[in-house]
């Protein structure tokens, strides 16, 4: 695959990745692309087809999936959720470091594979500071919250794992996560800034 080193952030739900990502985003306007997930859920209110998720039936996906086209791919609460070659080569073919987010599954699946991106977890200072994120959103039941806190144990758990990541930050000040991430990415943010150049 040509073009940037891609980024890979994980991390439970809650931890911040979404706001550290549109920070940098927002910081770096074109240097970023996001690689567009594939998944079987339906659309929440607001979301956009191709923008936010690319929505596929089951069908369509297992059958990508069978044919090689995933990167990396999971199953969360009933709902395939993945990431295509295609996905992160349409950013790439624009010059952008192109980000993944993903779950720490996808990132051992992603091991296996012959991309070699930037391996970054963000994480919570605690689950109790986690759980109370997660209930601040008002965004789940009692029942989802509950699941997404079991997964966020198991992945801090299985994050643990020496050399899993490049670096992992403890998200409990927002402005020093932020920092931690653009230094470990600066290198890629300069490389591709002057590349756009030439």
């Amino acid at each position: 695959m040509q073009g940037p080193r891609p980024v890979v952030l994980s991390g439970p739900s809650g931890a911040g990745k979404s706001t550290l990502l549109k920070k940098l985003l927002k910081d770096y306007e074109n240097v970023f692309g996001f690689s567009v997930s594939h998944t079987t859920r339906q659309p929440r209110p607001g979301e956009v087809n191709g923008k936010d998720y690319h929505f596929v039936t089951r069908e369509e996906m297992q059958k990508e999936i069978d044919a090689g086209e995933f990167i990396e791919h999971a199953e969360f609460s009933g709902n395939m959720y993945g990431t295509s070659k295609g996905a992160v080569q349409a950013v790439q073919a624009q010059n952008q470091i192109c980000v993944l987010d993903i779950d720490i599954q996808g990132v051992k699946n992603i091991k296996k594979t012959e991309l070699n991106p930037i391996y970054i977890s963000v994480q919570p200072p605690s689950i109790a500071v986690l759980e109370k994120r997660l209930r601040d959103r008002k965004t789940e039941t009692e029942e989802s919250l509950q699941k997404r806190l079991t997964a966020a144990r198991v992945d801090l758990e299985l994050s643990k794992e020496p050399g899993l990541f490049d670096l992992v930050i403890i998200n409990d000040d927002l402005e020093k996560a932020y920092s931690q991430l653009k230094e470990v990415l600066l290198e890629e943010i300069k490389k591709t800034e002057e590349s756009r150049k030439s």
